[in-house]
This record gives structure tokens, sequence and C-alpha cells, in this order.
């Protein structure tokens, strides 16, 4: 039986901030752990029409990490950051990328979320966005909402990838 540590006592009782943080680390840690067991070539399956992979959806949640808590944040420009234009491209695998590399890129990059958030508080604007000033706590709702999207998708991209090859999902 899968355990969702969101649902301990401890998030439970705690203050909304924790709680956000909470369910954002559960779905980060759960897109992550998608690629554990896989190899390059099952990582890098296309299964659908769009550019859709595992490995795919792991580096465009990098991607949606920078955006919302580099861009966001910092006002700095998506070139300066050193990320792709659009969420689209963001999914563009190339030869380098490997399951570790992505893997360890994503986790850097969530640390560096927590690292950058830590000092705010839920009501602070966010105003590198295209959208306008933004509080915490609508860009935490985003993301987790992202996050939960991908999340479904990894798993049903998972066990296509792993039926009949003997592994479990």
């Amino acid at each position: 039986m899968v355990t969702h540590p969101s649902a301990e006592p401890a998030v439970l009782n705690a203050a909304l901030r924790d709680q956000f943080e909470a369910f954002l680390d559960e779905h980060r840690s759960a897109l992550h752990d998608s690629l554990n067991g896989l190899t390059e070539e099952e990582a890098r399956r296309s299964l659908v029409a769009s550019k859709t992979t595992l490995l795919g959806l792991v580096k465009h949640a990098t991607f949606v990490e920078k955006v919302w808590f580099d861009e966001a944040i910092t006002c700095r420009s998506r070139t300066d950051i050193g990320i792709p234009g659009s969420p689209d491209e963001s999914f563009d695998l190339h030869d380098d990328d490997t399951v570790d590399s992505v893997q360890r890129t994503y986790r850097q990059v969530c640390v560096a979320s927590r690292h950058a958030t830590a000092p705010m508080a839920l009501d602070d604007l966010l105003r590198g966005n295209r959208r306008g000033p933004l509080p915490l706590r609508w860009v935490y709702l985003h993301v987790l909402r992202e996050l939960a999207q991908h999340c479904g998708h990894a798993d049903i991209l998972r066990e296509q990838v792993l039926d009949g090859t003997g592994h479990s999902a």
C-alpha cells in the first residue's frame, strides 16, 4: 500500500505553509521516483503523440521549478536562467540527458526552490511572471496542480513501459 507523508498527523495539524510544502515535496518525490529502476531506453520511450516521455516529464518538472521559483522570484529572464523559452521545449531530450543526470538536476533544482522560498511568506508577491504579481500561495497551488497532473501522466506511462517487461510498477 502506498503511504502519503502528507496524510501524517504532523502534517494534518501543521501550519498551512508546512502543509503546502509537504504536498509539494510528496509530488516532487513521486515524479523523481517515476524513473527509478528504468533503463535509459525505457525512460525515453515515446508512447503518446506528444513529446511526453518519463524522462521528459522529469526534465519538464525541472523547468517548472525554475520558472516559478527562480524566474518568478528573481525576475531574471529564461535565457539568463538557462532554461528553454517555452514549456513545450522543456520536454526536448538531448543525447547527454540520462536518468541519473535528469534526476540529479531535478533534486538540485527542488533544493534551490525550497531555499528561494524559505524567507518568503505565503502572501508575498512574486513579480517575475507574465501574469503580473502573484502571491506565493497561488504559485504553490499552481505548481502543486502541475506536479499532480504530471505524476498521473508518469504513473500511466510507467505502467505502459513496464507492461510485459517483468518489472513491477
